[in-house]
């Protein structure tokens, strides 16, 4: 894909953040969108200020049935965005396993959901792009950061094997991995968040790695560039490094 004017593409997550922004800006670029997340209301609002000409599709994408009925409305679709996320600040007190379950379910399988509903009609229409969101907080296993950083390194893990078995049969997979961005969800956070950007920066990034022959799209590349040299960092460093940052916590 290297424009996107005209094509067609579907946000999963796209009621707030980096979906919403992402939404705006392709569709300020002439894409036609498919507008889905868990709130009509929000959805609905979003696609009026985008001249209310592109398709809303309120899905729960922990329901797997929502996600397969979605798809066979589509007759045709050029590239998914999955950017549904549910995320709670690192803190040292012990998350609900109740939460901890919906956090896996929509973060990780509401990334399988997307897959296996499309991943069928990708192949039968001979192309499509498939992009997964995971995060720099999924590179190395982070003190107070599971359940989420857990689910983010298990995408990285997916989309990896994913882009092996599906590129003979034309299918772009890419992985977004941010940094920090002004999002509802880093609000949340009550620690330094170095390098932070704003949700239409990192839109304007991301619609550009649509674009690119890269896997992976990062930003900002000052913030993820440290994050990708502790990721290299045999365990001999990288625990100690660990311990400090749980001091700091």
């Amino acid at each position: 894909m290297t424009s996107h004017q005209g094509k067609h593409i579907w946000i999963i997550g796209a009621s707030s953040g980096i979906g919403e922004a992402l939404a705006c800006e392709l569709a300020s670029q002439g894409a036609h969108l498919t507008l889905s997340a868990r709130s009509a209301d929000k959805l609905a609002a979003l696609n009026k200020r985008l001249d209310g000409t592109h398709n809303v599709m309120p899905i729960d994408a922990a329901d797997a049935n929502s996600l397969t009925a979605a798809t066979q409305t589509f007759d045709t679709l050029d590239s998914v965005v999955f950017l549904a996320a549910i995320y709670s600040a690192h803190s040292q007190t012990p998350k609900d396993i109740s939460f901890i379950h919906d956090m896996i379910n929509v973060n990780l399988g509401g990334a399988f959901n997307t897959v296996n509903a499309l991943q069928p009609m990708f192949e039968k229409q001979g192309f499509g792009q498939i992009v997964l969101c995971a995060s720099v907080a999924g590179y190395r296993g982070l003190p107070y950061g599971q359940p989420y950083c857990a689910t983010k390194a298990a995408i990285i893990n997916y989309a990896e094997s994913l882009k092996i078995e599906l590129e003979d049969k034309n299918i772009d997979v890419k992985i977004i991995s941010p940094g920090f961005v002004k999002t509802p969800l880093t609000d949340k956070n009550d620690f330094p968040m170095p390098m932070m950007i704003d949700a239409d920066v990192a839109a304007k990034a991301l619609a550009k790695g649509l674009t690119s022959r890269a896997f992976e799209i990062h930003f900002p590349k000052r913030f993820t560039t440290i994050m990708k040299i502790i990721d290299v960092l045999p365990r001999f460093i990288y625990f100690p490094l660990a311990r400090l940052m749980k001091k700091k916590q």
